[in-house]
């Protein structure tokens, strides 16, 4: 992602970041004061990746990251940038070590006081070669895991909010236990974002431009829902953006046809490519406050702030070449989504590569 774009992300001080094949350590320290230009840099894969499938990964960045990265661009920018985050000295500096973070993507809205996770994803990173490796789980996954009740994974931090709200522990805590045994790798953080951060994130930008599937309709006086979007290129503003990701089912006259989670899934991929095209366009010094407002009000993450800084001077300019994405599917049966085991032998192997430094690409899973 280029560094100057429209007054985005800001130009590295000193030389370029490309890096010799024989000296990587040399590479990294060049790197963390390099230019802004990434083209020396090469990609672990040749693997061409589409925009949607950099979805979470770079819904992650995007509100994490990038956002926080035009605050160290400007000094009053920076002040606001430690709303998100928490205070002390990380204890695996993410410039130097690999780390593990957890993602989860909530349909928190007032008018139903829901958390269940429509986004379960794991990322691993490592500075030393650059690259990622993301996982996501189906939200109706199955879970069987010894001392935990069998549950959807969607349903396991609203359980832990509850038990929060009893005085029985941190429910982001519960999820970071949880996945680490479950994925059987240490998880350093977990971060939570509700939908109505994608829908200020939208506003503050001006809209975006989105090529509507289909027709969508569907009411719900309970909560206030009024889906109303008709097929074709347009732009939208975040309550449309958002209404365009949530769309399950119709209930209008006449019906409009009905979305199954993998279609959901597709139209959150194209909402946050069309967010992403904005951002690196975006002028910072008019658009970065009210951007970071729209993540800080809306995030919930045990990160420390000079940990979220040094993700951006590590990670915000990654190739998209070097971030894999193991394929995790399964078998809906009503209610539970089964999961392939051999696929999640495979993604949780491969989290664990990565944070030995043993980045696999994803041409190289596929066996391309």
């Amino acid at each position: 992602m280029s560094s100057t774009r429209g007054g985005g992300l800001p130009p590295r001080a000193g030389g370029g970041r490309g890096r010799s094949a024989e000296t990587p350590s040399a590479r990294r320290s060049a790197g963390a004061s390099g230019g802004g230009g990434g083209n020396g840099r090469r990609p672990a894969g040749k693997k061409k990746k589409s925009g949607a499938k950099r979805f979470w990964t770079f819904f992650l960045v995007l509100l994490l990251l990038l956002v926080v990265g035009a605050g160290v661009y400007l000094g009053w920018m920076y002040q606001k940038s430690q709303s998100i985050g928490t205070g002390g000295e990380p204890a695996k500096p993410a410039s130097t070590q690999p780390i593990a973070m957890v993602l989860l993507g909530t349909d928190f809205r007032e008018e139903t006081d829901s958390h269940l996770t429509d986004v379960v994803m794991v990322a691993a990173m490592n500075p030393k070669t650059d690259t990622a490796t993301v996982v996501s789980l189906p939200r109706d996954t199955r879970i069987e895991l010894e001392g935990y009740k069998v549950r959807k994974v969607n349903a396991y931090y609203p359980a832990f909010l509850a038990q929060e709200k009893k005085g029985e522990g941190e429910a982001k805590a519960a999820m970071q236990r949880m996945l680490s045994k479950y994925f059987d790798i240490p998880i350093d953080y977990v971060t939570v974002v509700n939908f109505q951060s994608l829908r200020d994130i939208v506003d503050a930008l001006g809209g975006i431009e989105v090529d509507v599937m289909m027709d969508m309709c569907y009411k719900d006086t309970a909560d206030g829902t009024d889906i109303n979007l008709k097929k074709g290129p347009q732009k939208l503003d975040g309550k449309n953006a958002l209404d365009y990701v949530r769309y399950r089912k119709t209930n209008c006259n006449p019906p409009t046809g009905p979305s199954d989670d993998f279609s959901r899934n597709q139209r959150q991929q194209q909402v946050i490519g069309a967010i992403m095209d904005k951002v690196q366009t975006f002028n910072a010094l008019t658009k970065s406050g009210s951007l970071i407002d729209a993540v800080a009000d809306n995030t919930d993450t045990d990160l420390e702030n000079k940990q979220i800084l040094n993700l951006v001077k590590t990670y915000w300019d990654i190739p998209k070449e070097n971030i894999s994405y193991p394929k995790v599917t399964g078998q809906w049966r009503s209610p539970f989504v089964y999961i392939n085991d051999g696929e999640l032998s495979a993604a949780k192997q491969a989290l664990k590569d990565e944070l030995a430094g043993n980045h696999r690409s994803s041409s190289a899973e596929s066996g391309q």
